[in-house]
């Protein structure tokens, strides 16, 4: 198969890096594999050794319209088969693109539960004839979209996300070697990782944290991710304004690359968003044998079941008490339940399992288009 992939871009984030790896398994696969990216190169982005097509798209008209006749160009060179487009604009363009080079299947996966308004499902809903397939993450996103009537029941296949198991695994040597370079002991450190964004509810956390540092004045935090754009900054300065008493053991990381060495040195990871789709990384810390603690937001509850403890979202109460079970089960039992997190995602997420799903909707999609 001749197969493109459509992003917003390769920034930092976790559907680019989940894309960019069921990319590069196709590829891995025999399959001619591109990606087709809506912005300009960024300055930081994810690697890859795939050829990458950057459309250099901005918010204004004439922009999109040079883009589009950049990549329907792109598209008549590549000939592809099936073009793969994930989140909003990007499953717009690709359906755009269909009008203009009607040759190749499309098939667009929607990420979050988080509509973005009724024009976003007035978008879906009219153009949904141009896509073969719509899939979600996770059957959250499947339901509220197809309640919505943004999509069809019949055309919406739910593909959850993938771990890559390997990559993901409990290192003990790592994790000595990284609590010795972040100068940490005995104390307990709470991971979360995540763009510095509404939906991923940074003063939830913080006042969860406060709660928790009043039984366990010791503890850490950690917060690996960035800001996603400007308008974003004010979430982690207003999440600071609020709680400047626990800036000492709260420690802001920035964008990272070693997740999986942090992980190793955390003792347990907490989720406190807002809504989501299915976060890639709290399934990578489960893979990683820590305890998650999560609010019970989008697909959350399918990925952890009861390999995990689910509080409601924006409840700091609740998440602070969650915190706390986890902080007084001894390491014994903080062991068996991690490993019992990472058994429940080589049962049913792994990364090469997904590849298998994608790899053959491809070849239902092509046999019917």
């Amino acid at each position: 198969m001749r197969i493109v992939y459509v992003l917003t871009s390769l920034g930092m984030g976790g559907a680019e890096r989940l894309v960019l790896a069921i990319a590069n398994r196709m590829a891995d696969r025999g399959h001619a594999v591109t990606l087709l990216v809506l912005r300009s190169k960024l300055k930081t982005e994810w690697p890859t050794a795939l050829p990458v097509f950057y459309l250099d798209m901005r918010r204004n008209p004439f922009s999109v319209i040079f883009g589009l006749m950049r990549a329907s160009c792109f598209l008549r060179e590549f000939r592809p088969d099936l073009v793969h487009s994930h989140s909003f604009h990007p499953n717009c363009i690709a359906r755009i693109l269909k009008v203009l080079v009607p040759a190749p299947a499309v098939i667009c996966t929607i990420h979050n539960v988080y509509t973005g308004g009724w024009h976003r499902v007035l978008a879906y809903r009219v153009t949904d004839f141009l896509s073969c397939r719509t899939t979600a993450v996770s059957t959250a996103v499947a339901e509220k979209f197809v309640r919505l009537k943004a999509i069809p029941q019949s055309k919406c296949v739910v593909i959850t996300n993938g771990i890559d198991a390997a990559e993901f695994s409990p290192d003990a040597e790592r994790r000595t070697q990284m609590r010795a370079a972040m100068e940490v002991t005995t104390e307990f450190i709470w991971m979360t990782a995540g763009r510095i964004v509404p939906a991923k509810d940074f003063p939830n956390l913080l006042s969860a944290f406060e709660i928790v540092r009043a039984d366990f004045p010791d503890a850490q935090l950690w917060i690996a991710g960035e800001a996603m754009n400007e308008e974003s900054n004010p979430v982690s300065r207003l999440a600071i304004a609020g709680h400047k008493g626990l800036m000492d053991r709260v420690r802001w990381l920035g964008l990272r690359r070693d997740l999986p060495a942090l992980l190793d040195a955390a003792d347990g990871f907490v989720l406190a968003s807002a809504w989501e789709g299915m976060p890639l990384v709290v399934g990578e810390a489960m893979a990683m044998e820590k305890m998650v603690v999560a609010t019970d937001v989008g697909g959350v509850r399918e990925l952890v079941s009861d390999a995990g403890l689910l509080v409601p979202a924006r409840d700091s109460q609740a998440l602070a008490a969650a915190m706390l079970a986890v902080m007084r089960k001894s390491e014994e039992d903080r062991r068996g339940l991690g490993a019992a997190a990472r058994a429940r995602i080589e049962a049913n997420f792994t990364m090469d399992a997904r590849v298998d799903d994608w790899e053959r909707l491809y070849h239902v999609v092509l046999e019917r288009d």
